[in-house]
């Protein structure tokens, strides 16, 4: 993958510029320095670069003006890395704006620097991992490690090469090989304690490992398979017995995507917040020791202007900051979608109890004292950063599964049209029936302990109000309103459970008539509330009335709940006819709205795009509707833009394809 990509590298330092080259020359990149941005143009003009790695302060022109000409003077499209001295955070900002791809800060871990080039290289070539054969060497014999590439290269397989394990692992993280072949015994870490650390990354876990070693004892092999790896050679052997059961694992191999979940391994990013330039020093000192990149920023605002252009893996947020205080900052970041699952650390030299659980409260994933160790920080952010990539990869099989099930429901439909039976369509019927009774079932047993924790949490407040102290009453509080909490979400989760295993009757059913009950409802509930409402006249339509009913309770529900905060409320039942002859029907409001970028997760369970605090909710109304509808038949959509409202859209077909009900 390496040995044709050259990177240009553009910094006036001498030592700068021979050490990445022999850093990334090892790593079978081709390097290309340059000391000046007229030797980088002429180096442009004679070289196709796959990477362009680019220094601030150049002595013949400003980096980042130097930037903007490569991309749109000399019309660059090779990702660019820019490397600073500057500590401030508006030159990152300018930079990343401008059109770099990656922005490193001074000093810097070669390693660091060789991962992203590689990751960056692979972001630009899509598609390449599918069919690839990469094949990962860690052994610190050179001349093995020679012997081993010019075999499998000549057995049609691209090679990389890794002298320690440390290197090797970086290099599996950042390139994903299709295998790895490791020796047993390394210096640093050995080849059992790296297959054990690829077994636990999620992003490598499926890579196919084959354990080298020179030991001759009866337990060699045992030990190899103990510790995750696929098969066993001993180094004695030939070499065309390592491409034989090298093959043999390929064949064996599940395929699966390797580009879709983030390894541990790979370089992560750091944003540490504090106002104390020497703590923020010392901090960052310390993690760029542990091979993290660190950002640096003196304020919340900093920070916020940062995460807007740059992502990071994890943050350290100091508590107690002039301006923008660290629990403000905490909570905007937990606010805004694209970022509210950085897992954030809060710092503070305060060793008060009542501090940690406020900070806790206001989304905080950790906290921590800044008389700690430095070691227990690290180990902190290492455990936020595992806890992220878990997550990552649950929700990406969650989505996975979601998308089978559309595609399943699409296929099935397909097949009903074309084949005119229902009998597979049954079969699947009758386990989502069985799955939906299964969740009704864990929900109805969640509620009776649900009720004791809220009830005797009442019953400690009524009897023992005046012994408790104010925060005893608060923490009792806080559990009822948790405890409520969840109490709403099982009875939603029950509802969607309903709605699913409910059997479908369909009768004539004036929707107009349903709309204006729903909204009278509303208006009844809230009298001090003034909005302006729009039905159309009578909207017949055949369908499930108690369901239908439901659809419009969430929909205009949620158009009266995200409209509470304009001033000239207006809410709209229509309905339209489009061509082919399907009428079109649809709730809008000129409320909240929403980002389009976003509008995939909005008929999935507990998904929300909005904070608890502003519009309070549990995200399970719209995988209501999204269910219904599709009960009968129709299709679910949604229209909107921040702040301009929303418009939700549905279709009713008379029948289910086929006649079927």
């Amino acid at each position: 993958m390496t040995a044709n990509h050259a990177v240009l590298i553009v910094d006036d330092s001498l030592t700068v510029r021979m050490d990445l080259a022999q850093a990334l020359s090892a790593a079978g990149f081709r390097p290309v320095p340059c000391g000046t941005a007229q030797e980088a143009r002429e180096a442009l003009a004679a070289n196709a670069v796959s990477l362009i790695v680019l220094d601030v302060l150049l002595p013949d022109a400003d980096g980042i003006e130097f930037l903007r000409e490569l991309r749109e003077g000399l019309g660059a499209t090779a990702p660019v890395l820019i490397l600073s001295t500057e500590a401030e955070v508006k030159d990152r900002i300018r930079g990343l704006r401008t059109g770099a791809d990656e922005f490193v800060g001074k000093p810097y871990e070669t390693s660091y620097i060789v991962a992203k080039a590689r990751d960056l290289i692979a972001r630009g070539q899509p598609g390449a991992a599918a069919g690839s054969t990469t094949v990962l060497v860690i052994d610190d014999s050179a001349t093995f490690r020679e012997q081993l590439r010019t075999s499998l290269q000549a057995a049609g397989h691209e090679v990389l090469t890794a002298a320690t394990g440390e290197e090797g692992l970086r290099t599996a993280a950042a390139s994903r090989p299709a295998a790895i072949l490791v020796d047993g015994v390394l210096p640093g870490i050995d080849g059992a304690t790296v297959v054990r650390r690829i077994r636990l990354d999620a992003a490598l876990r499926h890579t196919p490992c084959l354990l080298l070693t020179a030991s001759e004892g009866p337990g060699a092999e045992l030990r190899a398979l103990d510790a995750g790896a696929d098969a066993f050679v001993r180094k004695e052997e030939e070499l065309n017995v390592i491409l034989a059961r090298l093959a043999s694992m390929l064949r064996g191999s599940t395929a699966v995507d390797r580009g879709r979940t983030a390894s541990l391994l790979a370089p992560k990013r750091i944003l540490a917040v504090d106002d104390s330039v020497t703590y923020l020093e010392e901090l960052g000192a310390v993690l760029r020791e542990a091979d993290y990149d660190v950002v640096l920023a003196r304020s919340g605002e900093e920070a916020l202007e940062l995460l807007s252009v740059q992502p990071v893996d994890c943050i350290l947020l100091d508590l107690l900051m002039p301006g923008l205080s660290g629990q403000e900052t905490c909570r905007l970041i937990k606010a805004a979608p694209v970022i509210r699952d950085v897992p954030l650390i809060l710092l503070t030299a305060l060793e008060d109890r009542s501090a940690m659980i406020e900070g806790l409260a206001t989304g905080a994933d950790d906290y921590i004292s800044k008389s700690s160790e430095f070691e227990v920080l690290k180990a902190r952010v290492s455990a936020q950063i595992r806890r992220r990539q878990f997550e990552d990869e649950t929700r990406r099989i969650r989505a996975e599964l979601f998308e089978r099930e559309i595609e399943a429901t699409e296929a099935r439909a397909a097949r009903e049209v074309a084949e005119s039976r229902a009998v597979l369509v049954a079969e699947l019927e009758r386990k989502n029936k069985e799955l939906e009774a299964f969740s009704y079932s864990v929900s109805h047993d969640l509620r009776a302990p649900l009720r004791s924790i809220d009830g005797f949490s009442h019953a400690l407040l009524q009897d023992y109000s005046r012994v408790l102290d104010a925060k005893g009453l608060d923490y009792l509080s806080r559990v009822r309103a948790s405890a409520r909490r969840m109490g709403e979400l099982i009875d939603d989760l029950l509802e969607l459970s309903r709605v699913g295993r409910a059997e479908l009757l369909r009768s004539p059913v004036d929707l107009s008539a349903v709309a204006r009950t729903v909204l009278s409802d509303l208006a009844k509930r809230e009298p001090e509330r003034s909005v302006e409402v729009v039905v159309a006249d009578s909207q017949p339509a055949e369908a499930d009335g108690r369901l239908l009913r439901a659809v419009l309770e969430n929909l205009l529900g949620n158009a009266w709940k995200f409209t509470a905060k304009t001033a000239a409320a207006r809410i709209e039942f229509r309905c339209t006819h489009a061509a082919g002859g399907e009428t079109v029907y649809s709730v809008r409001d000129n409320g909240a709205g929403f980002s389009m970028e976003y509008a995939a997760k909005l008929f999935r369970p507990f998904q929300r795009l909005h904070s608890e605090a502003d519009f309070p909710g549990t995200g399970i109304g719209l995988a209501t509707v999204h269910r219904i509808i599709d009960r009968h038949g129709g299709r679910v959509w949604a229209e909107s833009s921040a702040g301009a409202g929303a418009t939700i859209l549905f279709t009713l077909p008379l029948t289910r394809p086929g006649g079927a009900p």
